[in-house]
Formats: structure tokens, sequence, C-alpha cells
């Protein structure tokens, strides 16, 4: 069977590509994709009216600790994030967006559309929502957790300009 075949080296195939492309899409906001992981999930939080200590944000991503506080270092350094005694654990420390953090967030979110646009051009609207809910299924067959991506646990304390 060649390689043009099989539907899991075309995925790899995308998915590697569509990585590359975002992490260079993402560099001008001087982030990259793991730090926009990051912000989505702490807004998503301070939506629900949460507020995760940096050990609860590394369980929730299946991030270890030690490259954690390297995310949240990068993220606080540039004024994206701040950190505060968490309400209920006086020895932990709750992280939080700031304004700033909120609005480059927005900024990343218009590039991450801009890429899924011109990734899905060539497929209809229905197109697009059957392949999502074919994808949504794969994954969840494969039991990997919602709106995580499997190369964040893997992610070693690294210079902020790494992907």
């Amino acid at each position: 069977m060649d390689l043009d075949d099989r539907s899991v080296f075309l995925l790899s195939q995308l998915g590697r590509h569509i990585a590359d492309r975002f992490a260079g899409d993402l560099a001008p906001l001087g982030l990259n994709p793991a730090h926009f992981g990051v912000l989505v999930h702490l807004r998503q939080v301070g939506r629900d009216g949460q507020r995760l200590s940096q050990q609860q944000l590394a369980d929730r991503l299946r991030v270890h600790r030690n490259a954690m506080v390297g995310l949240v270092d990068d993220l606080e350094s540039r004024g994206l994030v701040r950190r505060e005694r968490h309400p209920d654990d006086r020895r932990a420390h709750a992280v939080e967006l700031t304004e700033r953090g909120h609005d480059v967030l927005t900024q990343a979110e218009s590039v991450a559309d801009t890429l899924e646009d011109a990734v899905l051009a060539p497929l209809t609207d229905a197109e697009h929502a059957q392949l999502a809910a074919l994808l949504r299924r794969l994954t969840a067959h494969a039991e990997l957790p919602p709106g995580v991506h499997p190369g964040l646990h893997r992610r070693q304390r690294r210079s902020s300009t790494s992907p």
C-alpha cells in the first residue's frame, strides 16, 4: 500500500505541517503553541469562575510541574499571566490571565482561525463539520483528553523561543 493511501500517514503529514505553520505564525506574538494552550485553558477556567494553581494547571494539561513553571515564568515575564496566592491553599499560587494576556490571546486565536481557514479551504462547511466529528471520535477512541495537545506532556523546560 502506498503511503498516500494510508490515512494515519496523511494525518501525521498534515499534523506536522500544521504544527510547524502554527508555531511560525505565533512567533511574531512572542508565543509558541504551548503558551497558546496554557492561555486558552486559563481563560476557560477563569470563565468558569475557577482559579487554578500551577500544579492544578500542570495536571489538567498533563505537563510536568517543572515544565509548567517554565511556561508560567515565560508568560509572566511577558505580562500575560500573574501569580497570586491561591485563595484555597496558602502554599500554592493561582495563575490567571492579565488584561494583556486576554488581548494577546485574542490575537493568537485570530492566527489560529486564519490557519484553520487556510488548511480547510478545500472543504465545504458540511465536510469541515464531518471531519471535526470524525476526528473527535478518533481522539476519544485513543483516550486523548479533550483540548490537551499530547505533545505538551513531553515538553521539557526549554528557552521561551522553543516551540
